[in-house]
């Protein structure tokens, strides 16, 4: 599969709009601008690429955002 291809599946399962980021890095992969790593990650690259993602502060904005996106999914109740 290609690196476009695999973006447009992330956007679709994570993003409800379309993402800037995702844009620029579908346009820098496809202009070469960007390249395929020459390896894939170990097993341990991986862990601890997943360590320092987790263990930066999730701002307020993307609180709000998740919080809204779940009201929205919860749709209207009848109490």
């Amino acid at each position: 599969m290609n690196p476009p291809t695999i973006l447009e599946r992330i956007r679709g399962l994570f993003a409800s709009g379309t993402g800037e980021h995702l844009d620029s890095i579908s346009e820098a992969l496809l202009n070469g601008t960007l390249k395929e790593p020459a390896r894939p990650m170990s097993d341990q690259e991986l862990a601890r690429a997943i360590r320092e993602f987790r263990s930066v502060p999730v701002s307020d904005w993307t609180i709000a955002r998740l919080s809204r996106r779940l009201l929205e999914a919860s749709g209207p109740r009848d109490v």
